[in-house]
């Protein structure tokens, strides 16, 4: 057999280096160990939200060092938020040190996972979600390399480790038994505070968490999959009459927060902000909430906005007037519309108004009112 010539053994190496990648990558997203009981904490150089590159070394001086795993969009993650400010509070007197990283690579985060809050786990978000809830400990980012991370090997957000005054582990685990306060019964971080403060070990010294997966870099292949699958969606327009759009604004045909946005083809600030409210959708749509789009356009422009509506990907409810005479419609649906577009309304079952909008929307201000509006009130 001949050996192989320098010409057939490069696309062998190209092959055999594309092959070893992918495996790299497959492996990106498996769970590392937690750090053993014992073991000293691994050192760190992260950039905070404040601006402020935060090291290992930086908190030499607490006698008790908390490294919290925790993040944006995890709501388990933000039913603690409140409690683990209480922490800070309580015990930064008594030494103790609290700071938390966000692990998660938010190029792995899906926007469906977004379900249950405003903001998703980039840097620039974590500035506004610390600035949003006043955070006063340092909030750190490690989804770029995530070799903080998987040093640690926090499983699920949150996941707190608490290093003595030598940055031995002396306690890993969750904050206390249940996300929600009213159902905990244990108080295990403060415990082993505590104990580790009086220079005792911790009755308990290890429990398991609950909370969000950490999303570890790898996940990007299931991020697409989820945007090419939305992106396949059929997408249709129908015409609405003005009896339609008095039940529209009613909203007694529902259980669901329904979103209603009026707009136009030839609206600048229309077609501006109608990727924002497509991302919107299909953020909160599995839960109980619904976006309906309603066209101002002439009924005889129906293929102008269907084009619109398929070069945009709204695949949710698309209605478009079906009189040319367009303020009986209007009478229909809002006796105080001035008729200017965009509108944006944001309508509890049976006809409350939770949010109104006359001009082009705020996205964070028009997520943070859905958030509430689906009663997650860990959001004020």
């Amino acid at each position: 057999m001949r050996s192989a010539t320098p010409a057939t053994r490069l696309p062998i190496a190209l092959f055999a280096l594309a092959l070893l990648a992918s495996h790299a990558r497959a492996a990106d997203d498996e769970q590392p160990r937690t750090l053993p009981l014992g073991s000293a904490a691994p050192a760190f150089s992260l950039p905070g939200v404040d601006g402020k590159t935060y090291t290992l070394n930086d908190f030499e001086k607490s006698p008790v060092l908390v490294v919290l795993f925790t993040c944006n969009h995890c709501p388990t993650a933000q039913y603690y938020e409140d409690r683990v400010q209480a922490v800070v509070n309580d015990y930064r007197d008594k030494g103790v040190a609290l700071v938390a990283i966000s692990p998660n690579d938010p190029k792995s985060v899906r926007l469906d996972e977004l379900g249950y809050t405003d903001l998703s786990d980039s840097f620039e978000e974590m500035k506004v979600r610390a600035a949003h809830k006043k955070y006063t400990y340092p909030y750190l980012y490690d989804g770029d390399t995530q070799a903080v991370s998987r040093a640690y090997g926090p499983v699920a957000t949150p996941h707190a480790f608490v290093f003595d005054k030598e940055r031995k582990l002396r306690y890993v685990g969750r904050i206390d038994d249940s996300e929600r306060p009213d159902y905990a019964k244990t108080r295990d971080l403060r415990d082993a505070l505590d104990a580790v403060l009086a220079g005792k070990e911790p009755k308990v010294t290890q429990t398991r968490v609950f909370g969000c997966s950490v999303k570890w870099a790898g996940k990007e292949e299931s991020v697409r999959k989820f945007m090419s699958k939305v992106a396949g969606e059929p997408v249709d327009v129908t015409p609405v009459d003005a009896a339609g759009l008095k039940a529209l604004r009613q909203n007694k045909d529902s259980q669901k927060v329904r979103l209603v946005n009026f707009w136009a083809t030839w609206c600048g600030p229309c077609v501006t902000e109608f990727p924002s409210l497509v991302e919107i959708n299909r953020m909160y749509r599995h839960r109980a909430f619904e976006m309906v789009t309603v066209s101002a356009n002439l009924p005889e422009e129906k293929a102008e906005v269907l084009a619109f509506l398929k070069k945009q990907q709204s695949s949710g409810r698309n209605l478009l007037f079906a009189s040319p005479d367009r303020y009986p419609l209007m009478e229909a649906f809002d006796k105080d519309w001035s008729g200017a577009v965009p509108l944006t309304l944001l309508i509890a079952p049976g006809g409350e108004v939770l949010y109104r909008q006359e001009g082009e929307i705020e996205p964070l201000e028009l997520k943070r009112a859905i958030v509430k509006s689906l009663k997650e009130d860990r959001f004020k």
